[in-house]
């Protein structure tokens, strides 16, 4: 059992790390209090490769592995949680599974733009009436004549006003449940395709989300990702691997508040000294440096088991389940230790404690993750 990185992942590590110092970190306030889509880190992640990190040299991507993938996940996320989902979302909701369900020619033309950052994508599987619950969407798809016409909404879909593609799942079968889930590629421009007001969120304000609406959209068996009725088994395996990505957002979240924290400490005096010697302290940075360890071991153990195609999807489902938990718990810590500094926006602790709420809910709730874990160990796994 190795726990250090191989030279190639110490790379990426390494490359991760300055650019979310030095580039990411300096604009991370603003982007929260602008609400601003930031383009530009964008088109730089582009340019290292990070928004197709374990995507095949040959279509675009930097061909490593997930547990690259993490490592530089949580760098990007240390800096600033709005970019790093959007890192996330293109790697694993978009490139992923277009590159394990996509056919050769789909690869060719969506793939490649996507990995290496010509175009971004987005994920759409929630509805109003369908979050935990896929299997209740309403967006159908009807095949007429030798096309597909969608009709639907869905929700909450980060990336949505900025995206490219999108990869679409709708219901071409409601009598078949979740055998009668179908997905596609979309192109974000095709005819009646058109996306609603950014939603305006609580933290990861600078991840453009909103809903999208399809009226009578019209795509060819070619949009096709996977096989028809086969959706669902898309869907699923795909937030497996997402959850790797969401728990690596949150230790970033949660080591951004540890390391603001552990600063803020050993500069602020009460009582004749710094208030990082005073016990009470000392016990709420040794439990958040605890946590936050445990909680990146878990996620490197999941990328590693994905890398080594072992199944993965309970461990993914702990990783995230404890990682969005100890990243609300520090937040929480940090700004304590800040005390009333940390309850004002000009100290970034209460930009954590914001932000991390989300990884508790997206790509799959808590509940959600005790369920899949829970299931994995009824089956034995």
């Amino acid at each position: 059992m190795k726990f250090s990185p191989t030279e190639e992942q110490q790379a990426v590590l390494t490359t991760a790390r300055e650019f979310a110092t030095n580039e990411v970190l300096p604009k991370a306030a603003e982007i929260d209090r602008e609400h601003r889509h930031p383009a530009e880190l964008v088109k730089r992640m582009a340019e290292l490769g990070f928004l197709g990190i374990a995507v095949p040299e040959q279509f675009g991507g930097a061909g490593l592995d997930h547990v690259s993938y993490a490592l530089a996940m949580e760098e990007v996320s240390r800096a600033c949680a709005s970019t790093g989902v959007i890192m996330s979302v293109n790697n694993s909701l978009v490139c992923d599974p277009i590159n394990r369900f996509g056919t050769e020619d789909q690869k060719r033309e969506w793939l490649t733009p996507l990995a290496s950052g010509k175009l971004l994508g987005c994920f759409a599987l929630s509805e109003p009436e369908a979050g935990s619950d896929a299997a209740a969407q309403k967006t159908v798809a009807e095949r007429v004549g030798d096309k597909w016409v969608i009709n639907g909404t869905k929700n909450w879909i980060t990336n949505g006003p900025v995206a490219d593609v999108c990869v679409l799942f709708t219901m071409n079968d409601k009598a078949a449940g979740h055998k009668g889930i179908t997905a596609f590629i979309l192109p974000m421009k095709a005819k009646g395709v058109r996306t609603g007001p950014p939603d305006d969120k609580l933290g990861i304000r600078g991840s453009k989300s909103s809903q999208i609406y399809l009226d009578d959209v019209r795509l060819s068996d070619a949009h096709l990702l996977g096989q028809v009725g086969g959706g669902f088994k898309v869907a699923m395996s795909t937030l497996d691997g997402g959850r790797i990505g969401i728990a690596a957002q949150a230790v970033g979240i949660a080591r951004a508040a540890l390391e603001d924290a552990l600063a803020y400490a050993q500069q602020r005096r009460t009582f004749g000294k710094p208030i990082a010697q005073h016990q009470a302290i000392q016990f709420k940075l040794a439990d958040m440096a605890t946590e936050v360890d445990a909680a990146r071991l878990l996620t490197l153990r999941a990328a590693y088991l994905k890398d080594q195609k072992q199944p993965y999807g309970k461990e993914a489902a702990m990783a995230k389940l404890y990682a969005s938990d100890i990243a609300n718990k520090a937040a929480r810590e940090a700004i304590q230790i800040f005390g009333g500094n940390g309850y004002v926006t000009e100290f970034p602790v209460e930009r954590h404690f914001r932000d991390a709420k989300i990884t508790e809910i997206y790509e799959g709730t808590s509940e959600i993750q005790r369920i899949v874990i829970a299931g994995h160990l009824a089956k034995g796994g």
